[in-house]
C-alpha cells in the first residue's frame, strides 16, 4: 500500500496557510484524500455544510512522505487517508519505510 501512495496524487486540505491536520499522542497527522468524493466524505462527518467549498493541494504520495513531511518539523508525522472510510482509511505512520529515516521514529539515532 505503501507504493500504492507514493505513486498516486492524493488531495491535502489546506487550512489556515498550512495543510490540515490533527496530532493525536504525540503523532501529527496529514488528511490526505484520493479524491474530491472522499474528501467531501470527510467534510460532511466534521459538519461542513454540504457545498462549502475547500481549498486543497494535489500533491503526489510520494513528494508528500520525503519531502512534506520532513519539513514540517515538531512531532512526528504521518499521513491519514480517506479518513472518513470506513472501508478505505488507512494510516501511514512515522516509521521506517514509510516516511525518511531522519523523521521516522523507530530509526536509530546517533
Amino acid at each position: 500500500m505503501v507504493g500504492e501512495l507514493r505513486r498516486t496524487a492524493v488531495l491535502v486540505p489546506l487550512l489556515g496557510g498550512g495543510l490540515m491536520s490533527a496530532e493525536r499522542d504525540g503523532i501529527r497527522w496529514i488528511y490526505a484524500f484520493t479524491d474530491e468524493a472522499a474528501m467531501a466524505r470527510f467534510a460532511a462527518a466534521r459538519g461542513v455544510p454540504p457545498g462549502e467549498e475547500w481549498e486543497y493541494a494535489a500533491v503526489l504520495g510520494a513528494r508528500l512522505l520525503d519531502v512534506v513531511v520532513p519539513s514540517l518539523g515538531g512531532p512526528p508525522t504521518g499521513v491519514a487517508l480517506n479518513v472518513a472510510d470506513e472501508d478505505g482509511a488507512m494510516l501511514f505512520p512515522p516509521v521506517r519505510g514509510i516516511v525518511p529515516d531522519a523523521v521516522a521514529v523507530d530509526a536509530p539515532r546517533r
